[in-house]
């Protein structure tokens, strides 16, 4: 993996005492001074998960992979929630009549037919509609 300057940067930030490494002490303190929260158990069993060397710290590419990961986790919520703006009936999936409604929210008129072709590019098991797993592939 080629880590960048962006990582080693922020790393340095979390970096309290310059060993180019980050404790669990320093994530903890990190993410509260940003504003959230963790327990120091907590902070110790994410760099347990990510510690490739198994010395107890996170090294530049353990940090990385770890921002990587927040980052999917991070899409897949966004992607839920615009998922989620589109299945106005709470059913699971987006229907044509539901894609139909929010296009003409967003200024877009189609017709019911329209939208079942554009729901039919990505619609794997052919049942009409869009899961969110068909939906995640299609955003991507």
């Amino acid at each position: 993996m080629k880590i960048d300057a962006e990582f080693k940067r922020v790393l340095s930030y979390f970096d309290e005492d310059g060993d180019g490494k980050i404790s669990p002490s320093e994530l903890r303190n990190m993410l509260c001074k940003m504003g959230g929260e963790l327990l120091l158990k907590e902070a110790e069993m994410v760099i347990e998960t990510m510690d490739s060397d198994g010395d107890g710290l996170l090294c530049v590419e353990d940090f990385a992979k770890l921002m990587e990961a927040g980052g999917e986790e991070e899409k897949l919520m966004d992607l839920r929630e615009a998922f989620e703006i589109y299945d106005k009936e709470k059913c699971g999936f987006i229907t044509p009549k539901s894609l139909k409604r929010m296009l003409k929210k967003l200024g877009e008129s189609k017709s019911v037919d329209d939208c079942k072709l554009m729901i039919s590019r990505f619609d794997l098991n052919g049942d009409g509609m869009l899961s969110f797993e068909e939906f995640r592939i299609m955003m991507q």
